[in-house]
């Protein structure tokens, strides 16, 4: 198999525990493929947690699962110097934490405090934790994939702008289809039957595979009409007046240049999912909503008008001419 063809059968395999999910499955893949970190935001039970399990199960890697918590302290995550008894006498070591993990599912991520939030931050920004003055780097496969739920508030510690700029995307997780919902309840009605007998071994795809399909990624052509693209997209969401008058009034901070950093890798890992070398309008259009939707600060005419990110963004798409 090709190294794509066992990234679809990856897909394939986590499609099979999650229904009603196939955009969240996708979107998490591609943030995976584009080596950044991920936001799920949903109301509680629609498989955020599940999705992130999933996914692992089917990977070669070690996953932690983070319950962020208000008293958790930045040494409950990263880890900490003991003292510990060896033969040649006491000797203080590094002791690593849960954050030392492939996967890493940081659970309800707004109820951890700032200190917590910042050990944090420089895991996902700079690959590496700094504990006692010395710096350990992460492992090569270091994923983030963080849930939130957006309707409690209370004990809640809102993510800072600078960030949820460091989420590559935000993914926001809708009640899945009838159908789906009746599928899901036989899958879990087989999974309670399972909970005596044997497990079948999942198949584990190795490390290798996914920085393969990386260097792949990272060798996707994008033209020079195609970065004009992207760059007017971002342009337009820091002088809006420029484009449309709605979003002049909507748009109070506009995407930074991570913004389209991050547009520019994500569109490039949903060409090479979608089996083309370049990348196409339609890629981009096709992720600009995730990867944006959380990078735009709106305006109190836009809550008074009851517009969210997205709606912004579908006014964007509309107002910004595709290359010819």
């Amino acid at each position: 198999m090709t190294t794509r063809e066992q990234i679809a059968q990856l897909e394939a395999n986590v499609a099979e525990l999650v229904f009603g999910q196939a955009d969240t499955i996708r979107h998490v893949l591609l943030g995976l493929l584009a080596n950044g970190h991920v936001l799920l935001e949903s109301l509680p039970g629609l498989a955020k947690t599940r999705t992130v399990k999933a996914l692992a199960t089917h990977l070669d890697a070690q996953m932690s699962r983070i319950q962020f918590t208000p008293d958790l302290l930045p040494s409950d995550i990263t880890g900490g110097e003991i003292l510990q008894q060896t033969p040649s006498g006491n000797q203080i070591r590094f002791q690593q934490g849960p954050l030392f993990g492939n996967v890493i599912l940081a659970d309800e991520i707004n109820r951890a405090p700032a200190k917590v939030q910042a050990a944090l931050l420089e895991a996902m920004e700079e690959r590496q934790i700094t504990v006692a003055g010395h710096s350990y780097p992460m492992p090569s496969l270091f994923m983030v994939l963080a849930t939130q739920n957006p309707i409690e508030q209370e004990g809640t510690y809102p993510l800072p702008e600078a960030q949820m700029d460091r989420f590559l995307m935000k993914l926001q997780l809708d009640y899945p289809k009838v159908e789906d919902e009746i599928r899901i309840l036989r899958l879990i009605r087989g999974e309670d039957r399972q909970q005596a007998g044997e497990h079948p071994q999942p198949s584990h795809l190795p490390q290798e595979v996914i920085f393969a399909a990386r260097r792949e990624v990272a060798a996707i052509h994008v033209s020079e009409a195609i970065d004009t693209y992207l760059m007017a997209l971002i342009n337009a969401t820091r002088h809006p007046a420029e484009v449309d008058a709605d979003l002049a009034r909507w748009i109070a901070i506009g995407a930074s240049p991570r913004g389209g950093i991050s547009l520019d890798r994500v569109a490039r890992a949903q060409a090479w999912l979608s089996g083309r070398d370049f990348v196409s309008p339609d890629d981009v259009r096709a992720v600009v909503h995730p990867v944006l939707r959380h990078r735009l600060q709106l305006s109190y005419d836009a809550i008074a008008d009851g517009v969210n990110g997205d709606d912004v963004i579908d006014r964007l798409l509309d107002k910004v001419a595709i290359p010819a």
